[in-house]
């Protein structure tokens, strides 16, 4: 009985603390999809596959997301046509890279300035990476889901009305769902959405918003539920118990990063509790890996990627934060 009302804490917990930040990605996925001429936004991003990884992973500056909230706004640039490596930029850096989660970690490690200082630099230097080789993918059919691939422009170039789908619909004028297709572009309310009066667009915002919400936010639910089980089911101790020495440690942060689920905005009071008993290394593989990939996050990126995608993801992720913050642990600590 303890183990279930533990596991229903565990479970709030993480449910209350991801959910304003997808509520905040949600509300700028509608923002970009009322208020923003995407043509142009998609127009001026970068198409040069470095200098797109590097312009996605700054832009997550500016929207202070964790890796609940960032998905729906990569969901909605992949869907525009938005270059991939801005989109995968964007997707792994935002969590970390953004004013909110910079000032908790220099709170947590002030007298550690090198954590976070490499925080944000081995997080910027993995998502440009992964920005990069997933820029060598010329079709991304076999990557994203179908509903998000079907709604990116065959044709940026080519002179189409802005697409507004969100996630799999699209809210009809009835307030019926349609489906995200290509027939949706020759629909009335998928034209000319800029030139619409504000109350309508207003009111367009906060249905499209309440509908992604839903959507995402079951999947964040499911997400929740299942991570609070494995916190409950695997005793931490036995995952601390396995964090001695330079490679060890590591591993056993990641593992621990990728069953918490802990947000990004407080993942490092969290390590913290850490700092005496684990190496510098370790401490970071938990900041750096955590936000890119976890339980939570998971079926929210199935909203987007193909489930070979994620791996990919996980895989080069993972290998990348293990190798630099073992080049920390031997070389610098």
């Amino acid at each position: 009985m303890n183990q279930l009302n533990n596991a229903f804490t565990l479970f709030l917990s993480l449910l209350v603390e991801a959910t304003p930040f997808l509520l905040l990605g949600v509300i700028l996925s509608s923002l970009l999809l009322f208020f923003v001429d995407e043509r142009k936004l998609i127009a001026s991003m970068p198409r040069h596959p470095f200098l797109g990884a590097v312009f996605g992973s700054c832009v997550g500056f500016l929207f202070p997301v964790c890796e609940c909230g960032n998905v729906p706004v990569a969901r909605r640039l992949l869907s525009q046509g938005a270059p991939a490596p801005v989109a995968i930029g964007f997707l792994l850096a935002a969590p970390t890279i953004n004013p909110v989660v910079i000032w908790s970690t220099w709170v947590a490690f002030r007298d550690q300035p090198e954590i976070w200082v490499l925080r944000i630099l081995f997080s910027l230097s993995i998502s440009i990476f992964i920005g990069c080789v997933f820029s060598t993918q010329k079709d991304l059919g076999p990557l994203l889901q179908r509903a998000v691939f079907r709604s990116r422009p065959r044709k940026f170039a080519e002179d189409k009305p802005a697409l507004l789908q969100s996630g799999s619909y699209l809210l009809g004028q009835s307030g019926t769902p349609l489906p995200l297709d290509a027939n949706v572009l020759n629909t009335p309310v998928s034209q000319n959405i800029n030139t619409k009066p504000l109350s309508d667009r207003l009111q367009l915002f906060v249905e499209n918003a309440i509908q992604e919400f839903r959507e995402l936010g079951s999947i964040l639910v499911l997400g929740s539920a299942i991570a609070a089980i494995i916190q409950v089911v695997i005793p931490r101790d036995i995952i601390i118990s396995l964090g001695q020495g330079p490679v060890m440690s590591i591993l056993a942060m990641m593992l621990l990063a990728a069953v918490v689920s802990i947000c990004s905005t407080v993942d490092a009071f969290f390590a913290l509790a850490f700092a005496s008993t684990f190496t510098s290394g370790s401490l970071l593989a938990f900041l750096i890996f955590g936000p890119m990939i976890d339980i939570k996050a998971i079926g929210l990126l199935l909203s987007v990627f193909k489930t070979k995608s994620i791996i990919y993801l996980f895989l080069i992720a993972g290998q990348l934060t293990f190798l630099l913050t073992l080049f920390i642990n031997l070389y610098v600590s």
